[in-house]
């Protein structure tokens, strides 16, 4: 029985004087290379890629900041809370202390007392517009 081999690439080549890479002259010097390392990497050399999909994308990410970010609360979220029930009310204000900075996005329709370690103007304009107020505080 004739036994068929099954051709690879690399059987497909052999013979031609060339071996699939042009030119006898690019095979000349380092000239046809792409350089050293990894250059070229983004452009022309994608093993990596079929390898290992997780590492080509983790090489991406490039520069991480691990400085913490200061917290932020917006009026909106206030509003928000106030409608669950989640601030405690004090006669006809509600009472809020946090330890981050308020930010005037959004609209709120009671009074609060806010206690914060900073705010915007505009989040103290209307605050102040209700009858609300903001107090700083220190860590």
């Amino acid at each position: 029985m004739v036994r068929r081999i099954k051709k690879t690439k690399k059987s497909k080549k052999l013979g031609h004087r060339t071996f699939g890479r042009g030119n006898v002259k690019n095979r000349r010097g380092s000239g046809n290379r792409g350089g050293y390392g990894r250059a070229g990497f983004w452009k022309h050399e994608k093993t990596l890629w079929m390898a290992n999909k997780h590492e080509f994308l983790k090489s991406r990410k490039g520069f991480v900041s691990h400085k913490e970010r200061e917290k932020t609360i917006n009026l909106y979220d206030i509003q928000r809370m106030i409608e669950r029930g989640e601030l405690k009310r004090d006669g006809d204000t509600y009472r809020l202390r946090f330890e981050g900075k308020l930010l005037g996005t959004g609209r709120l329709d009671y009074p609060v007392i806010v206690e914060v370690l900073g705010a915007s103007k505009r989040a103290i304009e209307k605050i102040e517009k209700l009858g609300g107020k903001v107090v700083e505080i220190s860590k």
